[in-house]
């Protein structure tokens, strides 16, 4: 792979995530502001769908940001940006519905989530450190540095493409029990579909760009040799 290749690849994958993080954005806008039929918020929503599956003792708290949802599994804790936590809209019961997927997938032993947390120790440090020590080994002839730089980084982009099956088996999980509990309605289910697409394309996004960052780093460490 040539400096040329790379900066092409480089750059369709950058305009493909601002490209999908502005779909994103327009999409979480229009069924942000849409009112489920049911009234529902998210906090509600999730709850139901906790108390459903048995999972009463897993709690739910409302935090500051917009799109900071997310579940804790240390803390078997569901937290909902305060938006999407108080207001009945079909994204906020899209995204609640969501995060309640990851606490059912935890409760449930799904193998990817368990792998994507044993891995999370490397993956942290090679997010932080393994492109900065793969280039300084390049650019130093180091060898160690540059494996190490690389066994690091390939932990990251592992970490990324393990997420793309935790991140759509939470959201097929989601609409299950969306449609399970009746919370929503075709309209509805509908609008909760498009938020979850294109909230589970940022992660094709990312990991595309971490996989071919990585690829770009390993072939220019080949030629060094």
């Amino acid at each position: 792979m040539n400096i040329t290749t790379y900066y092409i690849l480089g750059g369709v994958a950058f305009l493909f995530s601002l490209a999908v993080r502005s779909w994103l954005g327009s999409v979480y806008k229009r069924w942000g502001r849409a009112a489920n039929a049911g009234g529902i918020t998210g906090g509600q929503a999730a709850r139901a769908i906790l108390d459903a599956n048995g999972l009463e003792s897993v709690r739910l708290e409302a935090v500051k940001g917009k799109l900071t949802d997310h579940y804790d599994p240390r803390g078997k804790i569901v937290r909902l940006s305060e938006w999407n936590f108080t207001q009945p809209s079909v994204a906020g019961l899209a995204v609640a519905a969501h995060e309640v997927g990851h606490a059912i997938q935890d409760a449930t032993g799904f193998t990817p989530l368990r792998f994507r947390s044993a891995i999370l120790p490397i993956a942290s440090l090679g997010t932080r450190f393994g492109p900065m020590a793969a280039i300084f080994g390049l650019m130093m002839g180091a060898p160690i540095l540059l494996k190490a730089g690389i066994v690091l980084f390939a932990g990251a982009v592992l970490f990324q493409l393990v997420t793309l099956p935790v991140e759509f088996n939470a959201s097929k999980r989601a609409m299950a029990e969306i449609e399970r509990l009746g919370l929503a309605t075709e309209t509805d289910r509908g609008g909760a579909r498009q938020v979850l697409r294109a909230a589970a394309m940022t992660y094709v996004a990312a990991a595309a760009t971490a996989l071919g960052s990585f690829l770009y780093v390993y072939a220019l460490s080949r030629r060094k040799r």
